[in-house]
């Protein structure tokens, strides 16, 4: 739903309108689009899949605003202070996938 729909859309703007000073910037914010379309993915078709629909689905939300959050701040503002809650989004995604197996 909503959060795959900010994704496209920023994806567009990522495509089409993101022009940072550093163009290693332009990979980071990439690879928090990746994250963030996939995991929008399966965060609609968690629901479906996990026995602790809620678990699955607060990990995998907080993983997408952290991880991919902290990717698009610290490209806009070209500063990578702004991704220090890259990695508690990560193992947040982890933390998502692996709540499928309770």
């Amino acid at each position: 739903g909503a959060s795959g729909a900010l994704s496209v859309g920023l994806g567009a703007y990522g495509a089409h309108g993101f022009k940072p000073e550093n163009k290693a910037y332009e990979k980071v914010f990439e690879t928090g689009n990746k994250y963030h379309l996939i995991h929008s993915v399966f965060l609609a078709a968690a629901p479906h899949f996990s026995r602790k629909p809620n678990l699955t689905a607060g990990l995998a939300t907080f993983g997408i605003a952290a991880f991919s959050g902290s990717c698009y701040a610290s490209s806009i503002a070209e500063n990578r202070d702004y991704g220090k809650l890259a990695p508690f989004g990560g193992f947040a995604l982890i933390g998502a996938w692996l709540s499928l197996l309770l």
